[in-house]
Parts: structure tokens; C-alpha cells; sequence
């Protein structure tokens, strides 16, 4: 294990998130800059396909991180049988759901139970499809939907803030069942879909678009709220919610539904709107 995902076992971790949400919401011109153009460098950020590709016009650090892209600077596959990639990023793992447990890494698992907080929320998942995808600092940092789907709740679920970087992932057990997330049930025509928006360690929060902002505040207990009477359905491709800092978003489908693109693998490099799955029959 090295010396940084070791340290991440005992940093203060929801301190260390709000100074970093505090740095993110400062309209200080000098420190918004500098903070922009150190990721910009640093990650190497095309702002070229940005909607405002001028850095110094973005008020703020965290909206220059949450910025928009250009129309079309991201498509949806064409095939209208697709279930699409929600994120830019790379591939965790993804794969089969095998006995209701989640593939992490070598070594490593989780359930879907503990994943979405709640047994019952995870029975119709048991033996279905997973795929995580980890956005890093110089991605697009908005979640779309894969499929058309209407909101029928979320579970906030407390938890750490431990890093989501790859040597986390590898050397944390049960990582992403262990952070701060909010799970996001969709009915869909084909059943149950949910999303899963994880935290992690510098995450100032996450916000959703029919809600705002999720996290923080960060709880010590799970919350669920109940959408079923709002009619909220979002189409296939749209914006779902979006992410204050790199992280990572978890798709969970049942079943018989879909099958993964075989072209997906650890450490893929995707992009939003590529296939992520081909719906059956």
C-alpha cells in the first residue's frame, strides 16, 4: 500500500473536504485563477470544447469545474438500443453482478446491498451488470442518463471520503460501498436502473438537477427521499447531476436487460454518450 492511500486511513477527511469546498466557492480572483490554471496544467484540460473556453472569465473554481461543453462536443451513439456511457473517465471494472457482489479490484468486492444501503434495493440487481467509471480532474465532470428513466428515489448513504484514485481502489477494501454516495433509483422500461454518485476525499459536493445540491451537507445517517409523486423523468443522454470535484459513478442494471460492449475494460478510456451496453431483445 503506499504511503498516500495509507495516510487516507486517517486524514480528516470531511475537514480536509470542506476546506477544499470553501477553496472551490472563493470568488478571490487571484486564488480562483491560480486554482484553475494549476488543473489546467497540471491535467492537461481541453478547455477547447468548453462552452466558455476563456479561464479567466469562470467566477469560480468549482464553476470552471462543473463547466459546460460545446453542443456537440459530446454525441449519443446512434444505435437507439445503446444504454450510454454516463461519463467521461475511464473504466474501474465493470462486468457482471455475480452472486450480488461488485468486482472492485483484485482481492476486492462489495455488495450491491451495501453499495445502495439497503437489501431490498439491491434484490433486483443480484445477478445483473455493473460499470464504474472514475472521473479525474481534467474530465468533463457532468453525469448524463444512460437510459430514459423516471426518478423514483434517492438514499443519501454517510460514509468516509477516502480517495477514489486507483491506488485507493486497489489497496481500500470495500471502497465504494464505504464513501459518502447518493443512490439514484430510475424506473425504467426495462425495470429498475439505479446510479450511484460516489464522494470522495477534496469532493465539495454533489449536486443533482432536479434537487441542487446533495453533498454536503454530510449526514450520520441515511436519508431517503421519495420522488415517485413528482413525475420526474429524464431522457436518455440528459443531465442527471454533476460532480464538484473528480470522483466516480457507479451504473447498476438488472438481469437479462443488456449486454456490456465488449470493448469495455479496467482502465478503458471513455467518453460520454459512447455505448455502454446494448439493450436485449
Amino acid at each position: 500500500m503506499s504511503l498516500v492511500t495509507a495516510l487516507t486511513y486517517v486524514l480528516p477527511h470531511r475537514l480536509l473536504s470542506s476546506m477544499a469546498r470553501s477553496l472551490a466557492y472563493s470568488d478571490s480572483p487571484r486564488l480562483k485563477q491560480w486554482l484553475i490554471d494549476t488543473v489546467t496544467r497540471r491535467f492537461g484540460v481541453d478547455l477547447g470544447e468548453a462552452m466558455q473556453s476563456d479561464p479567466t472569465k469562470y467566477p469560480t473554481f468549482n464553476a470552471f469545474f462543473t463547466r459546460a461543453l460545446k453542443p456537440g462536443a459530446r454525441v449519443a451513439d446512434p444505435d437507439p438500443r445503446a444504454l450510454l456511457m454516463p461519463a467521461d473517465g475511464h473504466v474501474s471494472q465493470c462486468g457482471p453482478i455475480e452472486d450480488g457482489r461488485i468486482f472492485q479490484a483484485k482481492g476486492q468486492s462489495f455488495t450491491a446491498a451495501e453499495l445502495l444501503g439497503d437489501e431490498a434495493d439491491a434484490r433486483p440487481f443480484h445477478d445483473g451488470l455493473f460499470a464504474t467509471v472514475y472521473l479525474s480532474p481534467r474530465d468533463y465532470h457532468r453525469v448524463h442518463m444512460p437510459w430514459t428513466g423516471t426518478l423514483r428515489e434517492t438514499v443519501h448513504v454517510p460514509g468516509r471520503l477516502f480517495s477514489v484514485g486507483t491506488a485507493a481502489v486497489a489497496n481500500v477494501p470495500r471502497l465504494f460501498a464505504r464513501n459518502e454516495r447518493l443512490v439514484c433509483h430510475f424506473d425504467t422500461d426495462f425495470g429498475p436502473m439505479a446510479m450511484v454518485m460516489v464522494g470522495a476525499l477534496l469532493v465539495s459536493g454533489v449536486e443533482t438537477v432536479w434537487s441542487g445540491e446533495e453533498i454536503p451537507a454530510y449526514g450520520d445517517r441515511i436519508n431517503r427521499k421519495d420522488f415517485r409523486s413528482e413525475n420526474i423523468t429524464i431522457e436518455r443522454f440528459a443531465e442527471m447531476a454533476r460532480f464538484n470535484y473528480g470522483s466516480t459513478v457507479i451504473v447498476l442494471l438488472p438481469a437479462g436487460v443488456a449486454t456490456l460492449d465488449p470493448s469495455l475494460h479496467a482502465e478503458s478510456p471513455v467518453r460520454l454518450g459512447q455505448k455502454l451496453a446494448t439493450r436485449i431483445g
